[in-house]
């Protein structure tokens, strides 16, 4: 980790031109020319930004095996104060072990850590496409295998290129461009890419337009000896000029989706679907620390390594289709609860049966796991009664703010004692080696799952930060969860709240930065503990928090994405130094409201406008509230609109006639100036502890 003191820093920030509704910005992160880097090896590029990047120090990138580094620059401090400094020198050094895929990363720099960015890392040589590559005769010269970086940089742009393959050779192209678009913040059009190859009459081959969601997939096996033409476009013509994309051409063993889909720990054979990869079975081993849920993994074909590709790894006695007919309901393969199933959709138009003998009173969870692990399948799951009456019915599933094509019946009670029947089918009545799925069947239990919004907390020297935690509560749990946070940096304190019970679903914890801090981030991980109470028993429950960057939807609205972390950042003064507040205990009575006078600290010669709220909101949607139930902000009684040089405002909370009893439920009031119409920039009050007063309490 290193280090900057304030003083050293202090000289890089700047003031962007750009920077419209703010003096001091986090830069949001467009693209990395070129977007990919190699495995075993160190390569410059640039990483493309929106609001300056002017004295950047360190660079962020998820897992293991890949670091970065900012590469010194000849920028003086008054040519960036008068242009931002917008594209960014950095190194990027690939471990020989590191695995192939895509990553996180973040730039940190005085003023706070930027949105998320996204590097490929591949298996082959990076080649970059020429300025000039439009056309069939000016196509940029490779040498396959290769990772091809490129970009679909304006409308029209078609972008060629030239390899050689000597007859009998096969490769895969895989083209990795509007997925690398999902976490960019401010990229509201996403690039919709069409790969073509041609022969060297300019004949097109072979073809492919949304293997991968947008991108593009092909395999192919060349007969002939010769050169041959990459064509690749939008498909619509349209383009933009971070638009970038790898094209991943490789002969290794290309795995798309395995059967199994789930195994247990320790070694299994498994056949897979996907490219390149023989008759032959592959084994997979898991090692006895892997935690249940997605893993991410290679194989060894021969003398060659697979790429990876994604299991279920399970704790769950396993259970795999029978090989003869099952698709009739009385042909239904025997299951008991529980169970986790592997299964396939063999062909098209299939549909599978089983036989689930439950007892009456039981709570069920049914959830498929396909698609989230490159499975084909668009499941659809229902569970019928003896005389085919249907029951229950799943189609997509939600997971925190994303949808997925999976299917998950929860906590199903059982009517009567009795055997029932699952039905697995695609929705669209597809199937093949590509149709996998993996059948969890469990009893019933109260958990819940913690979301974290958003993926970073800026803190500057002596002020404060917060982190809005949701909880979804599920199974019958519907009690408080205390928050806790680990992975602090040095100096940084934090005062964790609490989700309290009932409807609630949003809890704060405020972070605090010493005056004399250094600049620094860390990774950090938020968890939530509870305890659950039912039949005289007490179970313990835990979670850790995931976190979610915000996305400027087109539109304008607010949309969220899964990252790999959670990033806190001690950071330089920025517009406003500080936000004070008139009382840190407030205690109300059901039925009455008390006043929060708000000063804020401008820094000099910030005139903008600055917003004061105790609620993380967009247009009509709140997104966090610090408040506790029955607490809520009396917009009546308020001034939160601090105009031009304006420092003093003020927010009312009342608490409702029936408002519940609660101790030092932590608050917070927030400062926001905005960025873009979707991003802010969010400073905080020291936590305000809230209670509420029993109604025995109130003095008549």
């Amino acid at each position: 980790m290193r280090f900057l003191t304030a003083a050293v820093l202090l000289a890089c920030l700047v003031v962007s031109p750009q920077a419209t509704n703010a003096q001091t910005a986090f830069p949001m992160l467009m693209s990395i020319k070129p977007v990919a880097a190699t495995v075993g090896q160190s390569s410059e590029h640039v990483i493309v930004s929106r609001y300056t990047m002017y004295g950047a120090y360190q660079i962020l990138v998820s897992g293991n095996g890949v670091t970065g580094e900012v590469l010194p620059s000849e920028i003086k401090a008054e040519d960036a104060a008068k242009k931002p400094v917008e594209q960014l020198k950095v190194r990027f050094q690939v471990a020989a072990d590191a695995l192939p895929g895509v990553r996180d990363v973040r730039v940190v720099m005085p003023t706070g850590v930027s949105t998320v960015g996204q590097l490929v890392i591949g298996t082959g040589p990076v080649a970059i496409e020429n300025a000039a590559n439009d056309s069939l005769d000016k196509a940029t010269a490779v040498q396959v295998p290769a990772t091809i970086c490129g970009c679909v940089e304006k409308a029209e742009d078609v972008d060629f290129y030239k390899f050689h393959a000597t007859a009998g050779q096969a490769f895969n192209f895989h083209v990795r461009c509007g997925r690398l678009q999902d976490k960019i913040h401010d990229l509201q059009l996403h690039c919709d890419p069409i790969l073509m190859l041609r022969n060297s009459a300019g004949v097109t081959i072979a073809a492919s337009d949304n293997y991968f969601r947008a991108d593009p997939f092909l395999s192919q096996r060349f007969e002939q000896e010769g050169d041959y033409i990459l064509e690749i476009r939008d498909v619509r013509y349209q383009g933009n000029q971070y638009w970038e994309y790898a094209i991943e051409i490789s002969s290794q063993p290309f795995i798309e989706c395995t059967f199994p889909l789930g195994i247990s720990r320790g070694t299994t054979d498994i056949s897979a679907a996907g490219f390149l990869l023989g008759d032959k079975p592959l084994s997979v081993n898991v090692d006895a620390n892997i935690p249940a849920g997605e893993f991410w993994t290679t194989a060894k074909k021969g003398d060659q390594q697979t790429l990876p590709f994604a299991v279920e790894v399970t704790d769950l006695p396993l259970v795999t289709e029978i090989s003869s007919d099952n698709n009739k309901p009385e042909q239904g393969q025997l299951l008991t609860a529980p169970c986790g199933l592997n299964g396939r959709l063999e062909t098209e138009a299939d549909v599978d049966y089983y036989t689930l003998e439950a007892k009456k009173g039981e709570a069920l969870s049914l959830e498929i796991v396909a698609r989230r692990r490159n499975s084909a399948i668009d499941s659809h799951l229902r569970i019928l009664n003896e005389k085919g009456v249907q029951l229950q019915l799943s189609d997509d599933l939600k997971v925190g703010k994303r949808n997925y094509s999976d299917s998950w019946i929860e906590n199903w009670t059982v009517p009567a004692d009795g055997k029932y029947t699952i039905e697995i089918r695609d929705v669209h009545l597809r199937g093949g080696p590509r149709f996998p799925y993996f059948l969890q069947i469990t009893r019933s239990k109260a958990y819940f799952e913690l979301y974290l919004d958003t993926d970073k907390t800026q803190i500057p020297l002596g002020s404060q930060g917060v982190i809005y935690c949701r909880v979804e509560r599920k199974n019958g749990f519907t009690g408080p969860v205390d928050l806790a946070i680990d992975g602090l940096p040095p100096s940084i304190t934090a005062t964790c709240g609490r989700i309290q019970a009932g409807k609630a679903v949003d809890g704060v914890s405020v972070l605090a930065a010493e005056p004399d801090a250094q600049l620094t981030v860390g990774s950090v991980r938020v968890t939530g503990t509870a305890v659950h109470e039912k039949d005289g028993e007490k179970l313990e429950l835990s979670a850790v928090a995931r976190p979610y960057q915000e996305t400027y939807q087109p539109g304008g609205g607010r949309g969220h994405w899964p990252v790999d972390a959670h990033i806190v950042a001690v950071t330089d003064y920025g517009d406003i130094r500080r936000v004070n507040v008139s009382t840190q205990e407030i205690r109300l009575q059901p039925g009455g409201s008390q006043k929060i006078e708000v000063t804020i600290d401008r820094s000099p010669e910030f005139t903008t406008n600055v917003t004061l709220d105790m609620l993380y909101r967009h247009l009509a949607s709140s997104f966090g509230d610090s408040l506790p139930p029955g607490v809520s902000l009396d917009d009546k009684q308020a001034k939160t609109l601090l105009a031009g040089s304006d420092t003093k405002g003020f927010v009312t909370v009342k608490a409702a006639a029936d408002a519940p009893p609660v101790e030092n439920h932590v608050s917070v009031v927030m400062a926001h100036v905005s960025l873009n119409f979707v991003m802010k920039t969010t400073y905080c009050s020291p936590a305000i502890r809230i209670s509420v007063e029993p109604k025995s309490d109130i003095k008549k």
